[in-house]
């Protein structure tokens, strides 16, 4: 127990400070004509029509995600990261590879949870035509159908390049922007998969398992949010490790 309590204070260490979370723009909300009426409670004020997050809700609701995202890695499990606006792209890929997570930064492959066994069959494909790339054996096609194959792989590493070690539903995804990605939401609700992630004020938070209170839109705020729910996974995974 006492080993819990430790743990559990140690990953608490590496959360944000309230001025952190002020200085990455955390608590920027959306225009007051654009907000989800159940997302009141998290509202700590409106100013210049732009309500402004409660960052005292956001830390709560930071710490109830790590903790589970934490727990989820140290039992195997599998946190798909999501995130396919412009200005998350990239910060999302950097973070699911630093974790060792899978990740979709593209598009949404519809069926990705409710029909899962095509989506497996893209991802089989893909690894065959880049593995055969690598190896040579592609070269004993002709020219023109050697560029065909290059095409296809350049498109599957679009679509699935961030699923390649993805073997199973997941148990878990980490969004960006739940209004955005509601196919991605709402296919995960379906099956049963846990939601984490971003809940600005123009979101539903009783769509999403484990919301957290903070600007979707904003690079730093994506950036830090992102890095802490990475490093929550990290240090679930390198427990896993210590009990074996």
């Amino acid at each position: 127990m006492e080993r819990e309590v430790a743990v559990r204070k140690e990953k608490n260490m590496n959360l944000p400070s309230i001025l952190e979370l002020l200085q990455s723009g955390v608590h920027f909300g959306h225009q007051k004509g654009r907000w989800h009426p159940k997302m009141k409670p998290n509202v700590f004020i409106e100013r210049n029509g732009v309500h402004i997050i409660d960052l005292e809700k956001t830390l709560e609701s930071l710490k109830a995600a790590v903790d589970f995202v934490s727990q989820v890695a140290q039992t195997g499990g599998v946190v798909l990261f999501v995130g396919t606006k412009n200005q998350a792209q990239a910060i999302v890929k950097k973070y699911a590879l630093f974790a060792g997570m899978p990740y979709i930064v593209e598009k949404w492959i519809g069926g990705m949870f409710t029909n899962f066994s095509n989506v497996s069959k893209l991802i089989k494909k893909y690894k065959t035509l880049k593995e055969e790339r690598e190896t040579g054996a592609l070269a004993k096609y002709t020219k023109k159908e050697q560029v065909n194959f290059s095409k296809q792989i350049e498109k599957l590493e679009k679509l699935v390049g961030g699923l390649a070690e993805l073997g199973r539903i997941p148990e878990a995804i980490f969004v960006v922007d739940a209004k955005r990605e509601k196919t991605a939401v709402a296919e995960a609700r379906k099956r049963g998969v846990k939601i984490v992630g971003f809940c600005d004020t123009n979101i539903n938070p009783e769509f999403l398992d484990y919301p957290i209170f903070a600007n979707d839109d904003a690079v730093k705020s994506i950036e830090m949010i992102t890095r802490i729910i990475a490093e929550a996974i990290l240090e679930g995974k390198n427990r896993k490790t210590e009990q074996n």
